[in-house]
């Protein structure tokens, strides 16, 4: 009989991380194509290992992560570890041309990082073109060993990815957008584990994702929403939903009956099986208050009580309308940062920077763009649109090339007006590579203000390398006198990734202590595509420990 050996061995235990406690996680993805049946489509589609959503990834807090992703297909891949803060180590961040050139077809790079002072649900994902659409997968950080959770432990943990999916290949319909200047095709439907459920002229879906249950058992459902460009309701018929949890960061538990999860962000929820028997619809809907098209399908699944036959009748409840701005409040005001003495919520009171950022969209000449008038659609913060450059902005950065980009990204919009009014003065926007420079250490307040220039619309902003705490949220112009007053500087909801109200703003604050270049961006794909990000560059402290790690020798090269 051969043997396996010590390090094969080795891997394989840290693929089992309820028995063994392991420092060194070691992972091999695999980015090739796959044909698919999704949706009646046999098209290829790219994924990680084969398969849709990819590989859940484990962890517990403080340990080391090493994943080598061989890239097998035709497209320039980077994988982005969404949420993981990074601590020093920006070169394992992921998003191409900001903090590494992509890892070409044929060859490969180890992502390399540490997991501190971090448990909870998290999100991996492509970062580069659109190809996050399916190559995604979960991360889930356990507590150190012997560290209860600060709820009930549950009696089984179940991942629930809920994403978006097309029939045709979203490179060709984000390719066809760009050359149109208009908006791309939305998504054909909407998925729960990689399934739709039933779908008109499809019959091959079948039920979709069954979720197996027994009856007085508690159960954690760790929900991902990897979907591209929609923010998603999520409802199960007949069972209240204890949110305990969001990007990574316990919460005060409050109980709902829907969910809201944005692209990038992460909930876990308790849900008690305290019915006898019985089906029950699971469905994921999207959520737009805005005159904006989405892909209106609810995705569903089924919660499946043991003994209960499979022919028996499923117990419906509608999902809340698509516009149904109250639900998604109720469920954002709801969130309160956990603030005990063992995980605080320790918010910036002093701050160093006042920063106030316009989000939203324009319109600049495109004489190609004939089905866009000579025009095309771009998004923007401070009325700059973001190129991306060819050379990644931390390697600039670290080997001081020059000519990559500036420093001169504005603290406020450069031309004040009525920002949720219906304007059609700030048409235009500026082009160009800017970040905003932060010293080492140095607080942040940052108001992000929609505007409705085109059409106001829920922005979910995702912050690199941080997390920040959500002190203020309002609708229409923020008043920086006024609103200020009401900001919640005791237990504001921690994230990584938070919606900019349709018609109005956030208010978040966080502490710049980790070095390198953090990119910020719209999680919404399409208006990352059109422009809406830009980068802080945080410089090195003094401290021994406070500076950015030298680049790892396999660092792809552009």
């Amino acid at each position: 009989m051969k043997s396996f050996s010590p390090f094969l061995l080795f891997v394989f235990v840290c693929f089992l991380p309820v028995l063994v406690q392991c420092k060194i996680r070691h992972y091999h993805f695999s980015v090739a194509m796959k044909n698919s049946t999704k949706l009646c489509s046999s098209k290829p589609i790219v994924t990680v290992n084969g398969r849709f959503p990819g590989p859940t990834l484990y962890a517990r807090e403080d340990d080391t992560v090493l994943v080598r992703v061989v890239n097998n297909v035709k497209y320039n891949v980077s994988i982005h570890w969404h949420g993981i803060r990074q601590l020093r180590t920006g070169w394992a961040d992921g998003p191409a041309y900001i903090t590494q050139c992509p890892i070409q077809p044929g060859q490969n790079y180890v992502y390399n990082f540490t997991i501190t002072g971090q448990r909870g649900t998290l999100l991996w994902h492509a970062h580069v073109l659109w190809l996050r659409s399916t190559v995604h997968g979960a991360i889930v950080i356990l507590p150190k060993r012997g560290v209860p959770y600060p709820f009930p432990k549950p009696n089984k943990e179940v991942v629930v990815v809920l994403a978006e999916w097309w029939k045709s290949d979203t490179e060709a319909v984000v390719n066809e957008a760009l050359k149109s200047g208009l908006a791309p095709n939305v998504s054909d439907a909407h998925t729960i584990n990689g399934n739709t459920g039933p779908v008109p002229n499809c019959p091959s879906q079948g039920s979709g994702f069954k979720l197996a249950v027994e009856n007085g058992k508690t159960y954690m459902l760790r929900l991902v929403n990897a979907a591209l460009n929609e923010e998603l309701f999520f409802k199960i018929a007949g069972h209240q939903l204890t949110v305990v949890e969001v990007d990574a960061t316990y919460i005060k538990p409050f109980t709902t009956d829907t969910v809201l999860i944005a692209p990038g962000q992460t909930t876990n929820v308790l849900v008690s099986a305290n019915k006898n028997s019985g089906k029950y619809l699971v469905a994921a809907s999207p959520f737009m208050d805005a005159p904006i098209a989405v892909d209106n399908r609810t995705a569903t699944a089924t919660l499946h009580y043991s003994g209960t036959l499979a022919t028996a009748p499923t117990t419906v409840a509608n999902p809340p309308p698509q516009n149904a701005t109250s639900v998604a409040n109720k469920f954002t005001n709801s969130l309160r940062a956990l603030n005990s003495q063992k995980y605080p919520a320790q918010v910036p009171l002093k701050i160093d920077h006042n920063l106030f950022f316009t989000v939203g969209l324009g319109i600049n000449p495109c004489p190609s763009c004939k089905a866009g008038n000579g025009s095309r659609v771009v998004a923007s913060i401070n009325n700059v649109t973001f190129v991306m450059p060819t050379t990644a902005l931390l390697q600039a950065h670290f080997f001081k090339i020059s000519g990559v980009f500036t420093t001169d990204f504005p603290a406020n919009p450069p031309h004040p007006f009525n920002y949720t009014g219906n304007s059609l003065t700030n048409l235009g926007t500026v082009t160009g590579t800017k970040v905003f420079k932060l010293t080492y250490n140095s607080t942040v307040e940052l108001v992000m203000q929609d505007t409705g220039i085109i059409a106001a619309e829920n922005h979910p902003i995702h912050l690199h390398g941080f997390n920040f705490f959500v002190v203020g949220r309002g609708l229409g112009n923020f008043n920086p006198k006024k609103d200020p007053q009401n900001f919640n500087l005791v237990d504001p909801v921690e994230r990584n990734t938070v919606g900019v109200p349709t018609g109005g703003w956030t208010a978040i604050r966080f502490r710049a202590d980790n070095p390198g270049v953090w990119f910020m961006h719209c999680h919404l794909e399409v208006h990352t595509t059109w422009g809406l990000k830009m980068a802080f560059l945080v410089d090195n402290g003094k401290g021994p420990n406070q500076s950015l790690l030298p680049p790892p020798a396999d660092l792809p090269k552009c």
